[in-house]
């Protein structure tokens, strides 16, 4: 990116600013100073101080040789500091062609004050927009901070293990497989397994969360996450740049490139609205020529020179932007990675929320629902012949299964062989021991308990030496904040809730029925999934947001109006196909991501309306004589201020 190198230092990041809004040639907001920069303020602090002294001289008169060429000079002095630089990019502009920017309205603005005589005015009006771009600096650096956070987690470093020594190596150079070590308040360099026993890990910049997350020997950890407890080592998974981390911070720094369509559309209307005001600016100085009889060319020549100040579209193209990139950092604060401007519009005018059941409402993972046993077993006495026996298996249910904690020592099975399509069967403490389906004990003529037909969920039924033992349900377990996110969500203004999966459809109307959900179809292929979808986006007036785990469900969230994925860190899909990820897992981020759309569009267009109102009112009072440069002043700096401080509110909110 090309920087602009200011005189004197003293609008260099602000330039940047007003840059991005009227040149495309890869300008952006990158301001890296830290803390309060006294260097920036100084030109404007000498030209303050030469400006005061200057007026209090005219008004009281007391050096008789101030006038002349030695005022001149005087407040030339004055000038230069704020002035030369804008004039130096004004003139960088033209030379690329671009002669309509803000640097060519204030410089000429102000060198025709001068032009006129009217010196203090031409100084007051450059330090003004000189000081509101400094501040306009400053809140684009706020706005920034909650990226930058993001940014900040690259490591630079990694401890690998070669040779029989741990040596530091750029994170580039680690290759999959190898083993990496971390130390206590150090960030992890690449995504990996965990290989120590267990680790302690802060991963608040990643998700939003605070909570510190306790991982075990062989779980998943991401990079950018910062290790708070004793030295682990971990054995790398990824190479650098395929890492969740690198993934989303490319997605982070490009999002701005992705403009909504107000910002597109106030771009295009600044650049043909600024020639027109300036063609405005040449007429209202020569036209009244002809038509008025007491013409005087200084006077209408000062009313162009305010039509000029006024017309300077700064408080429209930087404010408009800087909101919607408040928002931007505003969500990832809040563990929410939208992937352009863009998305933030569009989610403001979802009226229907479509979403997946497991993964997205509930955890995923299968837990012991019910747990029902005949009177010649305890209820430990069951579990111990069931785990006993499902310690030979490795599908999900069994996993479930041997979550289950017993007291005392447990038993010991053998002879374990596996039936097809029904279950197991195997031999513990010498007892015959049958766990499956219905069809499994039926096939071992033991006698079951019509009262299983009616259950919905997974079921696994035992049977102990020939007679009808008990049985459990599994399930899977809806997240902790399932039922907020449903009521959040119709909060939020959504009018219809669906659920589409492809678990079986009794489990599925289940689950919504115990969210309240307004529909819901069970037993979906992908396919399925993504003909429901586009039937939906046929009705009139329906714009869908569909909410996935980004893996199975990635057809429906390309196809979607807003494809939002749950649990994005992990998935590799979620993060190239979804337009939204919400990295914490919890649906009730759903609700948070409409509000936070809402608001950076309630901001932005409380802007145009500020911007557009008072520069309107200005520019005919400026025509007709009555405003001044004072007046001009406010009209471009400081509503171009009054809007930023407008949209820097979005650091302030709270949408829980």
């Amino acid at each position: 990116m090309k920087k602009s190198r200011l005189d004197l230092r003293s609008l260099t990041a602000s330039k940047k600013t007003c840059e991005h809004c009227h040149d495309d040639d890869g300008h952006n907001h990158n301001d890296t100073s830290e803390g309060f920069n006294i260097n920036l303020y100084f030109p404007a602090i000498i030209s303050f101080i030469m400006l005061i002294i200057g007026i209090t001289i005219d008004y009281f008169n007391t050096l008789p040789f101030f006038e002349g060429y030695v005022r001149l000079a005087w407040y030339l002095t004055a000038y230069i500091p704020v002035g030369f630089p804008v004039i130096k990019e004004g003139w960088k502009s033209i030379k690329k062609g671009n002669f309509f920017t803000e640097f060519f309205l204030m410089g000429i603005a102000t060198i025709g004050a001068f032009g006129i005589g009217d010196y203090p005015e031409g100084v007051a009006v450059m330090l003004f927009y000189a000081v509101g771009e400094l501040f306009q600096s400053a809140a684009v650096k706020r706005a920034k901070g909650n990226i930058k956070a993001l940014l900040d987690l690259r490591p630079d470093q990694a401890l690998v293990y070669r040779n029989n020594s741990f040596i530091s190596v750029s994170p580039e150079e680690v290759k999959i497989g190898e083993k990496i070590q971390v130390r206590v308040g150090e960030k992890v360099p690449l995504d990996g397994e965990l290989i120590s026993e267990k680790g302690f890990f802060n991963t608040a910049a990643l998700t939003g969360e605070s909570k510190p997350y306790s991982l075990k020997k062989g779980k998943p950890i991401y990079a950018g996450s910062i290790n708070l407890d004793g030295v682990v080592e971990i054995k790398t998974t990824k190479k650098f740049n395929e890492s969740s981390i690198a993934r989303i911070l490319d997605m982070v720094q490009n999002a701005t490139a992705r403009k909504s369509k107000t910002e597109l559309f106030i771009r295009k209307f600044a650049r043909i609205y600024t020639p027109i005001v300036v063609y405005l600016a040449i007429g209202l100085t020569l036209l009244p020529y002809f038509f008025v009889d007491d013409y005087v060319f200084r006077d209408w020549l000062y009313r162009a020179l305010i039509f000029l100040v006024i017309s300077c579209p700064c408080a429209l193209v930087i404010s408009i932007p800087l909101g919607y990139f408040g928002g931007l950092g505003a969500a990832s604060r809040n563990g929410i990675l939208f992937k352009g401007a863009s998305f933030l519009d569009t989610m403001t005018k979802i009226n229907t929320v479509v979403m997946d059941k497991t993964g997205t409402v509930t955890k995923g993972v299968f837990k012991i629902q019910d747990l029902v046993t005949i009177q010649i077993f305890t209820e430990a006495e069951f579990m111990k012949y069931l785990i006993a026996i499902e310690e030979q298996s490795t599908h999900p249910i069994a996993k479930a299964i041997l979550e289950y904690k017993t007291e005392g020592e447990g038993f010991k099975a053998t002879d374990v062989s596996e039936i097809a399509g029904k279950g197991l069967k195997g031999t513990v403490n010498g007892k015959i021991v049958l766990a499956g389906n219905k069809a499994l004990l039926t096939s071992n003529k033991i006698n079951v308990s019509t009262e299983i037909d009616n259950i919905v969920e997974s079921i696994v039924l035992v049977a102990i030496d020939g007679k009808f033992a008990g049985y459990v349900t599994i399930a899977d377990e809806l997240k902790d904040d399932a039922h907020q996110a449903i009521k959040e969500i119709r909060a939020a203004g959504i009018t219809k809730i669906i659920m589409l999966s492809g678990d079986k459809d009794s489990i599925t109307q289940k689950v919504a029925k115990q969210l309240g959900i307004d529909w819901a179809k069970g037993g979906l292929l992908p396919e399925d999934k993504l003909e429901e979808v586009e039937k939906l986006k046929k009705l009139p007036s329906t714009k869908v947001a569909f909410i996935g785990d980004g893996i199975n469900d990635a057809p429906v969230l390309a196809v979607s109006d807003v494809g939002i994925a749950m649990g994005g860190l992990g998935s590799d899909v979620a993060v190239e196909t979804a337009d939204v990820i919400i990295q914490t897992d919890q649906p009730s981020k759903i609700a948070k991501a409409i509000k936070i759309g809402k608001s950076t569009r309630s901001i932005v267009w409380q802007n145009i309306a500020l911007a557009f109102g008072v520069k309107v009112v200005v520019l005919m009072l400026g025509a007709g004589g009555v405003a001044t440069m004072w007046e001009a002043v406010f009209a471009d700096v400081g509503v171009a201020l009054l809007a930023i401080l407008n949209a820097v509110r979005l650091q302030r909110m709270n949408w829980d």
